[in-house]
């Protein structure tokens, strides 16, 4: 299903030529613009008119995060505030809040990509919308929230907190569509069962919208169970646009970048080098049809694979696979590469294992240890301790094997560790 058929159904070389017209005019609008790009600029001897097309980009600087921070907060707009009609920004939990400001066109664009988001996942005009995401200057909220008006949705703006409230508006507006993260999504299935709320019987969900975290495949084969609907995943990053960067079609087969306005390439993370289709590495962006705060090269610290061959339903626009993990969230653990979303696979796969676990990172001596606790699930509580012990023995073993990696394992009961009604906490590293 599409909304803008027309831009989502660009064959590769309409794309490519759109992409290649629409970066030229980016170089020159930042470099006119932006006292950092300019700087960036003549630091390489690199003039906009050296960027002929897409097969130039790799000759553009990067910007990070820190350069974000480094600017806070103004810094890298390319318009005056009398053209910002918006602004958001991240938490700020590590230290200044990057900000990112919206034009009116900005807006726009946004409100664009997430209507075609919402209805690659088969939603339409006829669904009730429940937006579980939080509003204010996180992104989540208000992007499904516009997307979801300009399909046509009945909007519920519930935001994030009071599990309750949201399970009754549920059931009693008839919520057809969940945006959250998986993670909430998990917890509101878990709070429904303590309530003896059925989601087959006193629900009517079909779709679920869930981002801003990475999860797995086992992870939306429990949220299916569990809520009875059909969970797509969807990507995106403030500093980009917000949510609505890439979303899953109905074919559940990797998210599709709106790459006729955010032009994707993947990179060696050490190196900054550019890498083939389907080889992984660091996610990047370049926004193509921004004003306020466009980017060149964004590097999102995201790990995961593109892949550009047509999807079923037809559309070309390339396909990221789940992110893998963020590349600082990346354990050396004796030696071995380990992201919390490996574990993730491991561990739901197991039946007895509960959604919820925690990586405890801590040093003894010159080595790192790591504690994998473990929600087990109500009826394991009850075995002999010999089956925990073997449980156990079998959790630590499929780690193992997968990973190639040794971890002590602590089982512990039900609703034991803390639950988040944003993005979940999967790591505590004890080291420092």
């Amino acid at each position: 299903m599409y909304w803008n058929r027309k831009a989502e159904t660009l064959k590769p070389g309409e794309l490519r030529r759109l992409q290649g017209k629409r970066l030229k005019k980016v170089t020159k609008y930042v470099y006119r613009n932006s006292g950092f790009y300019k700087k960036k600029f003549r630091d390489l001897g690199l003039k906009p008119g050296d960027i002929r097309g897409v097969e130039d980009l790799g000759r553009l600087p990067f910007t990070r995060k820190s350069d974000l921070r480094d600017n806070y907060p103004y810094g890298l707009f390319c318009t005056g505030l009398e053209s910002i009609v918006r602004v958001h920004a991240s938490s700020g939990t590590t230290g200044k809040p990057t900000v990112v400001g919206y034009t009116g066109n900005d807006i726009e664009l946004w409100t664009e990509v997430m209507a075609r988001s919402i209805m690659a996942t088969g939603s339409t005009r006829k669904d009730v919308l429940h937006v579980a995401y939080g509003y204010g200057l996180f992104t989540g909220g208000l992007g499904l929230h516009y997307g979801g008006e300009r399909v046509g949705c009945t909007v519920i703006p519930a935001s994030g907190g009071n599990t309750a409230r949201h399970l009754l508006l549920m059931q009693d507006l008839g919520s057809t569509v969940l945006a959250c993260t998986p993670s909430y999504a998990v917890y509101l299935a878990e709070y429904a069962e303590k309530e003896g709320i059925d989601p087959r019987e006193d629900l009517r969900l079909r779709v679920g919208v869930f981002g801003a975290e990475p999860w797995s495949e086992p992870m939306r084969k429990r949220i299916e169970d569990a809520l009875d609907l059909k969970a797509y995943d969807i990507y995106g990053l403030s500093e980009i646009v917000g949510p609505g960067v890439a979303q899953e079609c109905e074919e559940q087969c990797g998210a599709h970048i709106w790459s006729d306005h955010f032009l994707p390439e993947i990179v060696d993370p050490e190196t900054g080098e550019q890498l083939g289709e389907g080889e992984e590495g660091e996610l990047v962006f370049t926004t193509l049809t921004k004003d306020g705060i466009p980017l060149l090269r964004y590097r999102t610290g995201d790990r995961t694979i593109l892949e550009y061959d047509k999807c079923s339903c037809g559309r070309y626009h390339p396909r990221m696979i789940k992110v893998r993990g963020r590349v600082d969230d990346m354990l050396i653990i004796r030696g071995v590469n380990v992201f919390p979303s490996q574990i993730e696979h491991v561990l739901l796969r197991i039946p007895e294992v509960g959604s919820h676990y925690l990586l405890v990172v801590e040093r003894e001596g010159p080595l790192d240890v790591l504690t994998v606790k473990v929600e087990v699930t109500e009826d394991v509580i009850s075995d002999r301790v010999r089956d925990l012990m073997k449980l156990e023995e079998n959790i630590k073993s499929s780690i193992s094997q997968a990973l190639g990696i040794k971890v002590d394992v602590e089982l512990v009961e039900p609703f034991t560790l803390e639950r988040s009604k944003g993005k979940a906490v999967r790591l505590k590293d004890l080291r420092e």
